[in-house]
């Protein structure tokens, strides 16, 4: 069963910005990542360290998972963004997000990295979680093993901007249509979400689907997050504060939703206290393998305060 984060949103919060970083602590955003790779430029990266720290520990963040995106490892800022933001405000960070992973040993490096910040600062070690990228070719050809590389890995994302470059796939921009004169027939990240959905649920992490640049297109936002969440992801990235609202409603159980999975789950226990292996609901044959699928709705709408 994934961990008990919500994560129907996950809102980028460009560092360089003191302003945003304030309104995205406002949002009703599940998880708010404050960026400091692609939405801040290399002049910046540095500086915007400070402005990230100074929002962790100056804004209330309600019950928001508190996130920051850093850049590479294979960048001269990784270790540098780590450390500066752990040392000062590490006890306000929930989460790391690593970008642009290849294998196992980029989370490694940030993983054993925090565990010495943890333990030098006094901090609860392990108690920062991870999140990784999954945005490069190898990384999902490898992302079975990544996803069992760290105890400290709490979900997957599918970062479809960096996979497009990286397996030549001829988009114009994320969330864009396949053009041509036949385009492309059918969802072109089917395959990389179901495995790395699969991947994630595996290994009882969260799957989280990635970003949609269209932001003037709401219905195309709520078209693939729904695909998405129909495939087992929990939640999707916002780049903007309008697609918030959005994810928040498509990947929580409607009330529709968790009536017929109450009313399946209880057909099952009847039907079971009875000596029966199945039961009769709504003009279809259920058993205990459809309770679990009803269960897991009904845990979510929990999760998400709607039960």
């Amino acid at each position: 069963m994934p961990n008990s984060r919500l994560r129907r949103s996950e809102l980028s919060t460009p560092g360089h910005s003191p302003k945003m970083i304030a309104k995205a602590a406002a949002s009703e955003a599940d998880l708010v990542f404050l960026d400091l790779e692609d939405s801040v430029v290399a002049s910046e990266k540095v500086a915007a360290r400070r402005n990230i720290i100074d929002g962790l520990n100056g804004l209330d963040w309600g019950k928001k998972t508190r996130a920051c995106r850093i850049n590479p490892v294979s960048t001269e800022w990784c270790h540098g963004d780590l450390i500066d933001i752990v040392t000062e405000a590490g006890q306000n960070l929930d989460v790391v997000i690593i970008p642009k992973v290849l294998a196992p040993r980029d989370v490694w490096f940030v993983d054993d990295l925090l565990t010495q910040l943890e333990t030098r600062l006094g901090l609860e070690v392990g108690r920062i979680g991870l999140e990784v990228l999954i945005e490069e070719t190898q990384a999902l050809a490898r992302v079975e093993e990544i996803a069992s590389c760290s105890p400290r890995l709490e979900a997957l994302i599918l970062g479809v901007g960096d996979l497009s470059a990286s397996q030549g796939i001829r988009l114009g921009h994320i969330g864009a249509a396949a053009e041509g004169k036949y385009g492309y027939p059918g969802d072109v990240w089917h395959y990389a979400r179901n495995r790395m959905i699969g991947a994630a649920r595996a290994n009882g992490l969260d799957a989280v689907d990635g970003p949609y640049g269209a932001i003037s297109n709401p219905e195309g936002y709520e078209r693939e997050a729904s695909w998405a969440a129909t495939l087992g992801a929990v939640g999707k990235w916002a780049i903007h504060p309008s697609q918030i609202a959005i994810a928040n409603e498509v990947f929580a159980p409607t009330p529709t939703e968790i009536e017929r999975a109450t009313a399946a789950v209880r057909a099952v226990r009847e039907a079971e206290e009875a000596g029966l292996g199945a039961a009769s609901f709504q003009g279809m044959m259920i058993d205990a393998a459809t309770a679990r699928i009803f269960d897991a709705v009904l845990v979510r709408a929990r999760q998400c305060g709607v039960a």
